[in-house]
């Protein structure tokens, strides 16, 4: 037996760190998870490569993003739990102020749209909660695990996917609450939810992509990671999150739809709520763009870890 551990220390967007040797793998298990010294030295670019990687190294990965998460809410009263209250108070937060003090109403709704402004908003906050947790982080990744570039053999490109999976739990957490909220608020929920997960993946694979290129980046570009904290509070506000779609003037109406959480949230508006099918064709060309951002995200990483160890 080969005993070892990968440790998650610090909260929020700290280091993932390689410690002692508490979780113990098999022989077979490890040979399948982390690559050997000659399969890492040509850091293959290729579409195949990037998806291969991700799929060999997924015990890994999950056992990482696990870690992750749980060494966030490590010495709290409630630990995990954290996890349901926190969106669970936004929501009631949300509730309160957008009903009862602005009187919000949100154009399309079912019942004219005051009484069901926080559920649809509180789908916008969560889309853009995953996309600025994984953004917001990407940049660090690799600075923040030097060793990891420099004394042990490690696929680093699973680093993206490791801080995904962590995003990924906090949001479906929040969906979790959501969903809730849907069947307090209707007495029921629409059964075209469970294609939420087909409107999620186009997402997550255009994420991934854009993290390996900011964390490729982000070595070289120490200041990228104060950049994105910019950028990820001003797509709050130029996505549909707190107003709809049709609230753009419609001369930039285009510019609106590049945005890649404006179609996402829309989608995910339509199963959770309205109850309507997803835009199959649309989620097609999606993921055909995502498909395209995550290799170039990959190829770029691939190609710029080779000057890693030189500027750490």
């Amino acid at each position: 037996m080969i005993a070892a551990a990968f440790h998650v220390s610090g909260r929020g967007g700290s280091a993932i760190e390689l410690v002692g040797a508490r979780t113990e793998f098999n022989t077979s298990v490890m040979n399948s998870t982390l690559p050997s010294k000659s399969s890492t030295s040509d850091y293959s670019t290729s579409p195949v490569s990037m998806i291969f990687s991700i799929w060999r190294n997924r015990e890994i990965t999950w056992l990482l993003a696990k870690r992750d998460v749980q060494a966030r809410y490590k010495g709290s009263y409630i630990g995990l739990l954290w996890t349901l209250v926190n969106p669970l108070l936004m929501l009631l937060i949300y509730t309160f102020v957008f009903t009862f003090i602005f009187k919000s109403r949100w154009a399309g709704a079912v019942d004219g749209g005051r009484s069901q402004f926080a559920l649809v908003m509180f789908v916008g906050v969560i889309i853009h909660g995953l996309f600025s947790e994984v953004v917001n982080r990407a940049p660090g990744l690799v600075l923040e695990n030097p060793n990891y570039v420099t004394k042990v053999v490690f696929p680093l490109e699973i680093l993206p996917a490791i801080g995904l999976g962590a995003a990924l739990f906090h949001a479906l957490a929040g969906i979790l609450i959501l969903l809730i909220g849907v069947l307090v608020y209707s007495g029921e929920l629409h059964w075209q939810v469970i294609l939420l997960p087909f409107v999620l993946f186009p997402f997550l694979v255009m994420v991934i992509g854009i993290a390996w290129i900011l964390s490729a980046l982000g070595v070289f570009a120490r200041d990228l990671k104060q950049s994105t904290t910019f950028i990820t509070t001003a797509m709050l506000f130029l996505s549909p999150v707190f107003y709809p779609e049709t609230a753009w003037p419609e001369q930039y109406r285009t510019l609106f739809l590049l945005n890649p959480l404006t179609f996402i949230i829309g989608q995910s508006r339509e199963v959770c709520l309205w109850g309507h099918y997803p835009d199959f064709i649309g989620l097609g060309v999606y993921l055909l763009i995502a498909m395209i951002v995550a290799w170039f995200g990959f190829f770029c990483f691939q190609k710029m870890r080779k000057g890693f160890a030189d500027v750490l």
